[in-house]
């Protein structure tokens, strides 16, 4: 009989590309992952992996075998989550993906307020992009993830994924203290900035590709994807950033934020996958989520009216 850790092994080097990253999002030493396939690789009698330069790469047995052991997987997850639910317990290992920015402005308040309501709770944290976030989901490695949406470029949910949202994060335009709109009231229209020097996230993420939809054309002299970093060259007075709300604590100085218009925003939402619902810890995570937005909608700028999920209900996304 197949190895569950086995096959979970195989699995994560299918979704990650390399032993150290599968063992990362495994909690478990890179040793250990390679003796996993390994064995498996005995077990089956065929080569599940090779080298494609600094990365591994699944053969067609492999590809196989990984697509079994994810039905596998999802089986078991399913009767974890049924067994939790008829136990009504909050315990047990939980991964947490989440895009960089809801790593600091929302996982420190929500993981603090799961270590004391839950302290059978493992939460594990992995910062990631939206697309392995989703991979993470469907191969059973990540539990719940912190998704980003900006308005203008809606998401295409994965079948089998569940989300709920969590409010729209908006953008502002920063600006050097002393430029001239700095001085001005109301919305910044996107004709009076499309001219300036522009500090933006580098291409290929998201928020590159965002930018340029709101100014086509544009090309950013700076590029850098730590929004705390873009803030700082705009203290500096080397240009303007969009930056959003859930990126920043406070301005540093010599900065002011303007809102625009049209508003930028985007859209956060919490997605899980739609079989480990009724597991008590993914509720119990979704609701200390739910919390840590309502904080900073408390102590920052407002984020917008939030949405409560129950289990159960309707969700705002299920495919």
């Amino acid at each position: 009989m197949l190895d569950l850790p086995r096959l979970q092994a195989l699995r994560a080097v299918q979704t990650f590309g390399t032993v150290t990253a599968a063992a990362g999002a495994l909690h478990c030493t890179p040793s250990a992952i390679s003796q996993h396939i390994a064995k498996l690789e005995r077990e089956t009698k065929a080569t599940l992996v090779e080298k494609d330069g600094r990365r591994l790469r699944l053969t067609e047995a492999g590809r196989i075998l990984a697509e079994h052991a994810g039905l596998v997987l999802a089986a078991v997850e399913e009767a974890e989550a049924a067994l939790a639910a008829h136990q009504e317990t909050v315990s047990g290992r939980l991964s947490v993906s989440s895009f960089p920015t809801a790593c600091r402005g929302l996982l420190p308040h929500a993981l603090r307020r799961l270590a004391a309501e839950h302290p059978g709770l493992e939460p594990t944290l992995l910062e990631s992009d939206r697309e392995t976030s989703f991979d993470g989901i469907l191969r059973g490695i990540i539990d719940v993830a912190l998704i980003d949406e900006w308005v203008e470029i809606p998401v295409t949910y994965p079948p089998g994924v569940a989300s709920v949202e969590l409010g729209l994060d908006v953008a502002d335009l920063v600006l050097p203290a002393g430029h001239p709109l700095a001085f001005g009231t109301g919305p910044v229209t996107l004709d009076e900035v499309r001219e300036e020097r522009w500090i933006a996230s580098r291409p290929g993420t998201v928020c590159h590709e965002w930018l340029l939809r709101m100014l086509p054309g544009l090309a950013p002299s700076i590029l850098v994807n730590e929004f705390e970093t873009q803030l700082t060259f705009v203290a500096e007075g080397l240009g303007v950033a969009f930056v959003p709300r859930l990126a920043r604590t406070s301005l540093p100085a010599g900065t002011v934020a303007r809102p625009v218009t049209p508003e930028a925003a985007r859209r956060v939402s919490v997605a899980w996958r739609a079989a480990a619902g009724i597991r008590p810890a993914i509720a119990a995570t979704v609701a200390v989520l739910q919390d840590a937005w309502r904080h900073r909608a408390s102590t920052a700028a407002p984020f917008g009216d939030l949405p409560v999920w129950v289990p159960g209900q309707d969700l705002v996304h299920v495919v």
